[in-house]
């Protein structure tokens, strides 16, 4: 049993920097053929985007964004040249947001992460992800028959329906939510039915807790995680290493900062930002609001592309102080104001029946002066009062959170 779905999985780094950012000018072109795109990217040279330094300096375009922008322009909110017509499937999320699946093999790119998580060709697998006009279920089906999987296409729920398929197919391998398998484990163990044949899983769309992990595993199933969104498909994996997840091939992945288009500094925690290399579909800097930190060195599994710690919260922490949103993007902006200073962090509380905030900077040199110019920034840019406290450099913990609604 080969250990790698291929050898692009094993390239050194700086080959596959190189090849990614060779195709990014041509996806470029692709992509300002849109004309959302075309506006967002005007004056644009794509021959000039062939570093991550470059690419940085592109504006990025939010998830939470999308909904609007699609209803104002359906169905792709003008961020897609092509017909409707020419994609092999089309879905919507709520929002609406509206996805399309490409003709390709293995268009969602999953196959890589079944492999890492054991799956091979001639598996059955039981896919219980919802078939419904989302794409989800199509997402872990598509890439299962990439791999030469046959695939049971079940969605959530029916258990009894489930287990008859179950016995009579005997399926090797699980896809959906880790919610599901326990559901699906403890209904057959209540009902005396037999799905000992399931040995493996991917699992996606929910948390799975190091408790949940450890019964599941109890119960004879290696389940590994997935990260994937229904606009981009499988963006990250979990790999026998069990350290983090590996970033997918044919993606460039970076990591910014809350509520801003900049990368953060290595080890800290950032929003997600993913361009994807598909000409006929591209997506260039979607932020998906998630949070994640990349973590250092190439996995112990081989693999050598960028690692990421998982999911690790969501980026969009926009809160209502007296009425008003505060938002990630004005904290950045402080920021900017006052380069000198570290991480920043507001926190929103309750006081006497009233909504008060207090936004923690981290400052090597703090000053009562230096106190009442953040304040005045804080005012000027929220519209807002609130209490300023300067705290040491590296007081603040590197989670990604700009903003805490403790009320």
């Amino acid at each position: 049993m080969t250990a790698h779905y291929d050898a692009l999985e094993t390239r050194e780094q700086g080959a596959r920097e190189a090849e990614l950012f060779s195709r990014l000018p041509g996806v470029l072109e692709s992509a300002m053929a849109a004309p959302a795109y075309a506006e967002r990217l005007r004056g644009l040279d794509p021959a000039s985007v062939t570093s991550r330094a470059a690419l940085a300096r592109l504006p990025v375009l939010r998830k939470s964004e999308l909904p609007a922008l699609h209803k104002a322009s359906a169905p792709f909110g003008g961020f897609v040249a092509a017909a409707p017509g020419s994609f092999a499937r089309l879905f919507t999320s709520p929002g609406p947001i509206f996805e399309p699946e490409g003709r390709q093999a293995d268009p969602w790119r999953g196959a890589r992460a079944l492999f890492a998580a054991g799956f091979r060709e001639g598996d059955v697998v039981l896919n219980t992800f919802s078939y419904h006009l989302t794409p989800g279920g199509f997402i872990f089906d598509a890439s299962a028959r990439a791999l030469g999987c046959a695939v049971i296409p079940a969605g959530p729920g029916n258990t009894e329906q489930q287990f008859e398929l179950v016995e009579a197919y005997r399926p090797v391998g699980y896809s959906g939510t880790p919610d599901f398998l326990k559901i699906l484990l403890d209904a057959a163990a209540a009902s005396g039915r037999d799905v000992s044949s399931i040995k493996r899983a991917l699992v996606s769309g929910a948390a799975f807790p190091p408790s949940l992990q450890a019964e599941i595993k109890a119960r004879g199933i290696d389940a590994y995680q997935a990260f994937g969104t229904a606009d981009l498909g499988l963006i990250a994996f979990e790999t026998e290493a069990r350290e983090g997840m590996v970033v997918n091939e044919d993606l460039i992945l970076e990591i910014v900062k809350p509520g801003t288009s900049d990368p953060v500094a290595e080890g800290d925690v950032g929003e997600i930002v993913v361009t994807s290399l598909d000409p006929h579909h591209p997506w260039i800097r979607l932020a998906l609001g998630d949070l994640t930190a990349a973590l250092p060195g190439p996995s112990k599994c081989g693999r050598t592309n960028m690692r990421i710690k998982g999911w690790m919260g969501r980026a969009d922490q926009t809160t209502k102080v007296k009425g008003m949103f505060v938002r990630p993007e004005q904290i950045a902006e402080i920021g900017k104001r006052h380069p000198a200073l570290g991480r920043l962090r507001l926190v929103v509380t309750r006081e006497r029946e009233t909504d008060a905030m207090t936004l923690r900077a981290e400052t090597g040199a703090p000053s009562d002066a230096l106190r009442e110019e953040i304040a005045a920034s804080l005012r000027a840019v929220t519209k807002l009062g609130g209490a300023v406290e300067l705290v040491s450099a590296g007081a603040l913990p590197n989670d990604g959170k700009v903003i805490a609604d403790e009320r």
